[in-house]
């Protein structure tokens, strides 16, 4: 579990330019008969439909390709000096995932006639971000982010849609913690979506700055769950003291 990169790597900009990029790269190999599929999720996702995200680390996706796909994504990581699998679908393996996200999606953009991207609507962002959950990630800080900018466009989201993408995608609330269950029951009764969103990055990086120092003391392999309990413990003894 990566937890000491500060800034990302991916902004609108050259995620798109990626994409095109990979696009080529892939019809080259691949021809125009079998078109490839796309669907972005996380951060990209965050990057593709709103402004108030600069970057994120890595592409988490849902690809649908035949085999050259790999050798067309490492070609665009060696041109471009990224990270090795810097589009992956390792979020696959987490339990933000369901396999009813393809039937969600929508279309963002095609590239060079033969590669398809598709994203996800802001109620389903919203949901998948909810069962992440993460305190220091940026799980919540990007609900309250697409809660402030739907607000913004005159499209605002409310429970009623929130809940239905919930258990589109999960069946039911079972597995969203009841931190992040009150978490945005707060945000969707929040006056001033932007102080709350300050607030909430605030907090998402004090707890990355918690594990950051646990991890330099420590060499033993973290969790998503053992991450959460080395920061309530740490807040705790805060608080104790205070």
């Amino acid at each position: 579990m990566s937890i000491d990169r500060a800034f990302g790597i991916f902004t609108k900009e050259n995620l798109d330019q990626y994409l095109k990029e990979l696009g080529k790269e892939f019809r080259k190999r691949n021809g125009t008969k079998m078109p490839a599929e796309i669907v972005l999720v996380g951060g990209a996702a965050i990057l593709a439909n709103y402004g108030f995200r600069e970057s994120t680390y890595d592409v988490d996706a849902v690809v649908s390709a035949s085999s050259v796909m790999k050798e067309a994504v490492n070609a665009v990581g060696d041109k471009f000096s990224l990270p090795s699998r810097w589009l992956n679908s390792d979020f696959q393996s987490t339990n933000s995932y369901s396999p009813n996200l393809r039937r969600y999606s929508k279309p963002y953009k095609t590239y060079s006639n033969v590669l398809h991207i598709r994203t996800m609507d802001a109620e389903y962002l919203v949901a998948m971000k909810l069962k992440s959950g993460r305190s220091y990630k940026k799980d919540l800080s990007d609900v309250v982010g697409i809660l402030y900018e739907q607000k913004k466009r005159n499209d605002p989201l409310d429970y009623d849609k929130i809940d239905r993408a919930v258990k589109d995608l999960y069946g039911n609330w079972e597995g969203i913690s009841e931190y992040a269950r009150q978490f945005l029951a707060n945000a969707l009764s929040s006056e001033d979506l932007s102080v709350l969103f300050e607030e909430q990055m605030k907090e998402e990086e004090a707890s990355r700055q918690i594990l950051i120092r646990t991890k330099e003391q420590t060499e033993e392999k973290m969790t998503e769950e053992s991450a959460e309990e080395i920061i309530r413990k740490a807040l705790a003894k805060k608080e104790n003291k205070c």
